[in-house]
């Protein structure tokens, strides 16, 4: 699986994800959320404050709340830690009705930390669930035969339905090649290019959708935000991220926008936006004026950027300026703690779905 972090391929992540602390005025903290969130329908005219109590009785938030240090945070671990106790249950039914856990195996080419990391995360996060899972760990010389040695075994082995092949592979081997021979009923990644196509094609499903932009389309999900109809901008047209974000938008029936390195005026465009998906890696690009007020933001990018304040030397920040965001959106999503958590609870949820298909359960 790609890196959940690395939404360009001239960016390369070398942080993990770290605990985030969520940000809460009293007005509109994520504690209180009770219902959908609508975007696209500032009124200027709307009173800047609201009592409690108004809050509190309300069953939706509107953007006209998306006032100065308003912005509701969408918190992406605490929606991951809800899935991942959803599929935790799933799990469980499906061992006591028919004896099968789900099995997700990870390739690991070389010895990056980085990928390490990612690896060991995603490996927790299986036993945190209880699904099964295998590690192949080949060294940086490795040849792509062996590689593809190993992606034939776990395709012909039934305890396994789900394989990721970690990314970036080492630089002698042909990284299409081999993520082409994952057959397509375990390519929980979702990067299969079968996958890909039949997301992009009307009255067609994909056996899986990549983890990273299905975790983004489920978090607007969860908070409420209504998709049908707005203007989505979409900045960053990479194969992990950006393009399938795209192409599941344009499936909830948005109006969707592309914004790349190439694109005229992209500050203009990305105003128009109700909805925000950036997905570039580079930090705090996107800043308040190319927001619309009462947007939606979800932020992707997760960038190392120095600070001699912290212990690390760096700190983590997102392709958009948070501070910035916070005055001006409807709810935006935090860096760390915002899609990062949701990329490993969709690749949890990929693999579960993959052995229940094909053990025939719904």
């Amino acid at each position: 699986m790609a890196s959940m972090i690395s939404t360009d391929p001239s960016f390369s992540a070398t942080a993990r994800l770290l605990p985030f602390t969520r940000f809460s005025n009293g007005v509109v903290s994520l504690r209180r959320f009770v219902g959908p969130l609508h975007v696209g329908l500032l009124n200027p005219t709307f009173p800047r404050t609201l009592s409690l109590n108004s809050i509190r009785s309300s069953r939706f938030i509107t953007a006209a709340m998306a006032t100065e240090q308003s912005a509701k945070v969408i918190d992406g671990k605490s929606v991951a830690k809800q899935i991942r106790e959803e599929i935790s249950a799933e799990v469980l039914k499906m061992k006591d009705a028919i004896g099968v856990v789900p099995g997700l195996a990870v390739i690991l080419v070389g010895d990056r930390k980085d990928s390490a990391t990612y690896v060991r995360n995603k490996k927790k996060a299986c036993e945190s669930v209880g699904i099964n899972s295998f590690e192949v760990h080949l060294p940086e010389d490795a040849s792509e035969q062996e590689v593809l040695k190993s992606i034939s075994d776990f395709n012909d082995d039934p305890s396994v339905h789900g394989i990721l092949v970690q990314l970036p592979l080492p630089s002698h081997m042909d990284e299409q090649n081999i993520l082409n021979a994952v057959t397509i009923e375990k390519d929980v990644d979702g990067f299969h290019p079968l996958n890909i196509g039949r997301l992009a094609m009307r009255g067609r499903e994909p056996l899986f959708v990549p983890c990273t932009p299905k975790g983004c389309i489920e978090l607007l999900h969860r908070y409420g935000v209504d998709i049908k109809g707005k203007r989505a901008v979409v900045i960053g047209r990479s194969n992990i991220v950006g393009m399938p974000a795209a192409l599941l938008l344009q499936r909830e029936d948005a109006t969707v926008s592309i914004v790349h390195s190439r694109t005229k005026n992209p500050e203009e465009i990305t105003r128009q936006a109700d909805i925000i998906i950036s997905a570039v890696g580079q930090p705090n690009m996107v800043r308040g004026s190319w927001i619309k007020p009462g947007a939606v933001v979800i932020d992707v990018g997760i960038n190392p950027v120095e600070d001699a304040s912290s212990p690390r030397g760096y700190r983590l920040v997102g392709d958009v300026c948070y501070e910035e965001a916070c005055k001006i959106a409807a709810a935006v999503t935090p860096v760390p703690g915002g899609v990062g958590p949701m990329t490993i609870a969709m690749l949890l949820s990929n693999t579960l779905s993959s052995a229940k298909r094909t053990h025939n359960i719904k």
